[in-house]
């Protein structure tokens, strides 16, 4: 399976972005699911999960203060790329 994700470190934290599905950051049972999940393909890091809307507006849900960070963040300057899970 292939996600797009990013992996930043801001700040002296390192952490991991991963693209959803909207109606998984709407939803806090889906998200916490898919964020142990994701875990494993980012140890030892916060997992952050970016949805986007019909207009791409991004969509966040995880650490609260690396949320808060990335909403201000425009979408096109972090560095996406595809990640493989196995």
């Amino acid at each position: 399976m292939k996600v797009q994700g990013s992996v930043i470190k801001e700040q002296g934290i390192t952490f991991a972005i991963v693209v959803v599905k909207r109606q998984v950051v709407q939803n806090s049972n889906q998200a916490n699911k898919a964020l142990q999940s994701f875990g494993t393909l980012f140890p030892g890091m916060p997992v952050i999960l970016m949805a986007q809307n019909y207009r791409g507006t991004p969509t966040y849900f995880g650490r609260r203060d690396i949320v808060r960070f990335l909403s201000k963040v425009p979408i096109s300057a972090i560095p996406w790329k595809t990640y493989t899970i196995y």
